[in-house]
C-alpha cells in the first residue's frame, strides 16, 4: 500500500503555495502610491499600539511568557521596557495594534485586518536588525518593513476577495497567519522551497474559529486573536529556517487538505495576479473606533445629531430610525440583545448610532461601562430598525466602487419624517484619501502624546512624517524612538 502514496521529495506543491512564494521572492521593492500608503499604515497602526496601552485589559496580557525574562538583542516592544524573542514579541505588538478595533481593513468576500500583520513583520525585522548590527553586520532598513507590508497586505487581501471563511466558521486571521508567514519567511532569507514549506505550514496549521466574534461568546479574544496569528507565523517560518519539512499538498490533498477538510471541497479562488492592489485601496479607520461596516453609519449619526440640534431637536426626540445598510453589516453587527463588555459594544452597530446620536461623537472610552451604562443608549438601540439594502450590498461588492454604504431615516415623536442621511464612502476609503491623510496624522500625533513627552512625539514625528527618510533608517533605529528613555 505504501507503494502507491506520492514521492513526496518529488510532489508538486499546490499552485497557490508556489504563486505566494515567488511573489514575496519576486516583486520587493515598491513605489509611489504603495509605498507613501505603507507608511501611513504603519504610523496608523503603532498609533493605535499606543493608545491600546490605555487599557488594563490589554496590558496584562504583555510582556515575556516567563516574568522577568529579557532576551538578548530581542525585539523592543514599543512605549514599554520589554525585549522579547520574535514569537512573543509579535504577539505582544499583534494584540496592542488590534485591542480597540481602530486600525485599518480590508473588506471582499472575506473581511479583515491587513495591519494585523504589522506585528510579525517589525518585531521580526526589528530583532533581526539588532542582532546583525551587534554582529557588525548590516542591519535591515525601514524600507524593508514597508515593503514586507506592501507584500503582507496584498496576501491577505487578494485571497480574500473571492474566498469567504467565515462561511466554514473559520476567523480571518487565518489570512493573517498565511501572509506573515510568507513575508517573514523571506526576510529570514529563506529561499523558494523552505517559504513554501512554511507558507504550507500555515494553511495546515489548526485555525481559529469565529465564534470569539459573535454572541453568546463575543469576547476579548478577537481583540488578541490577531496578535496570535502574527505570533504563530513567525513561529512556522522560523521552524521552516530550521529545515522542517511542508506539506506540499497541504491544499489540494484529497479528504484531509484544507479545501476538503475546511471549505468543502471547494478550491480557492485567486481572481488577479499579486502586486500592489490591496494597500493601495486599503480602507482606514480616521475617526472611529469601530467595526467598519458600521463607520458610515456613525458618520450618518453624527449628521443627524448636528441636523437636529440645529433646530432644538436632540436624539429625546427620535421615535424611530430606520437603518438601510449590506449585507455583510446585517450579518456582522446587527446585533439586538444584551451587550455586556466594550467587545461586544464595538460590534453593535445600533450601539454605534445610538452613542453618536446621544453624544455627538465616537471614542474608545464609549464602549466602557462608564457610558454603555446609559439607560438612553439601550432605550435609543431598541428604536433602531436595522434593513439590507440589496443596492448597497451591490455596491459593496462592485471592485469599481467598494462601497459600505448606510442611510439614517428618522421619524420624530411629533409625526416629523426627518430627511434621510446616505453616506456611501467612509472617510477612509481610497475615494476619500486625500481629506482622511491629514486626519490619520492628526490621529497620530494624538496617539504619541498619549506615552511621550514633547521631545521625544518630535524626533519620532520627524522620522514617519517623510517615506523617503524613514525608508533609510535601520529598524532598530526607529523602533528605538518608540521606546522608553
Amino acid at each position: 500500500m505504501s507503494a502507491a502514496l506520492p514521492d513526496r521529495e518529488h510532489q508538486a506543491p499546490d499552485q497557490v503555495l508556489v504563486d505566494i512564494a515567488d511573489y514575496v521572492l519576486g516583486r520587493r521593492q515598491f513605489h509611489g502610491l504603495a509605498f507613501e500608503t505603507a507608511r501611513l499604515c504603519l504610523i496608523d497602526s503603532l498609533g493605535c499600539a499606543l493608545e491600546a496601552l490605555q487599557y488594563p485589559e490589554c496590558t496584562k496580557l504583555l510582556g515575556p511568557l516567563v516574568p522577568g525574562t529579557v532576551v538578548p538583542h530581542g525585539a523592543r516592544l514599543p512605549a514599554t521596557p520589554h525585549q522579547l524573542d520574535p514569537v512573543c514579541a509579535a504577539f505582544n505588538l499583534g494584540a496592542m495594534i488590534r485591542w480597540l478595533d481602530f486600525n485599518d481593513t480590508w473588506l471582499a468576500a472575506e473581511w479583515g485586518h491587513p495591519s494585523d500583520n504589522i506585528g510579525a513583520i517589525l518585531m521580526t525585522a526589528d530583532w533581526l536588525s539588532r542582532r546583525a548590527a551587534a554582529a557588525g553586520g548590516t542591519p535591515l532598513a525601514m524600507r524593508d518593513v514597508l515593503n514586507a507590508m506592501v507584500q503582507a497586505y496584498e496576501i491577505q487581501g487578494v485571497i480574500a476577495l473571492e474566498n469567504s471563511f467565515h462561511d466554514a466558521g473559520l476567523d480571518h486571521v487565518l489570512l493573517v497567519k498565511v501572509a506573515s508567514t510568507a513575508v517573514v519567511a523571506r526576510l529570514l532569507g529563506l529561499d523558494r522551497d523552505p517559504i513554501i514549506n512554511a507558507i504550507s505550514l500555515a494553511w495546515v496549521d489548526g485555525h481559529a474559529l469565529r465564534t470569539y466574534r459573535h454572541a453568546p461568546n463575543t469576547g476579548s479574544r478577537k481583540s488578541w486573536a490577531a496578535g496570535d496569528a502574527a505570533s504563530r507565523a513567525v513561529r512556522l517560518a522560523l521552524m521552516a529556517r530550521s529545515g522542517e519539512m511542508g506539506c506540499p499538498s497541504a491544499l489540494s490533498a484529497p479528504t484531509w487538505g484544507f479545501q476538503d477538510a475546511c471549505f468543502g471541497g471547494r478550491p480557492l479562488r485567486i481572481s488577479r495576479p499579486y502586486g500592489s492592489y490591496v494597500i493601495e485601496n486599503v480602507l482606514f479607520k480616521v475617526r472611529f473606533p469601530a467595526e467598519f461596516h458600521g463607520q458610515t453609519a456613525v458618520e450618518a449619526a453624527l449628521a443627524l445629531h448636528e441636523q437636529l440640534a440645529a433646530t432644538g431637536r436632540s436624539a429625546a426626540d427620535i421615535e424611530r430610525i430606520t437603518l438601510r445598510t449590506q449585507q455583510a453589516a446585517m450579518r456582522i453587527i446587527d446585533n439586538k440583545g444584551p451587550l455586556r463588555t466594550p467587545p461586544e459594544r464595538d460590534h453593535c452597530i445600533q450601539y454605534m448610532v445610538a452613542v453618536a446620536l446621544l453624544h455627538g461623537r465616537l471614542t474608545a472610552p464609549d464602549y466602557e461601562d462608564a457610558v454603555a451604562l446609559d439607560p438612553r443608549i439601550d432605550a435609543l438601540r431598541q428604536r433602531i430598525d436595522c434593513v439590507e439594502d440589496p443596492g448597497f450590498t451591490a455596491d459593496y461588492h462592485d471592485p469599481d466602487k467598494r462601497s459600505i454604504a448606510n442611510a439614517l431615516g428618522a421619524l420624530l415623536r411629533d409625526g416629523t419624517r426627518w430627511p434621510e442621511v446616505v453616506v456611501e464612502y467612509p472617510i477612509g476609503h481610497r475615494l476619500r484619501r486625500a481629506e482622511a491623510t491629514p486626519l490619520l496624522e492628526a490621529k497620530f500625533r494624538s496617539n504619541l502624546a498619549r506615552s511621550f513627552a514633547p521631545r521625544q512625539q518630535q524626533a519620532i514625528l520627524h522620522a514617519s512624517m517623510d517615506s523617503a527618510r524613514m525608508a533609510q533608517m535601520p529598524v532598530h533605529e526607529y523602533v528605538d524612538l518608540y521606546c522608553p528613555q
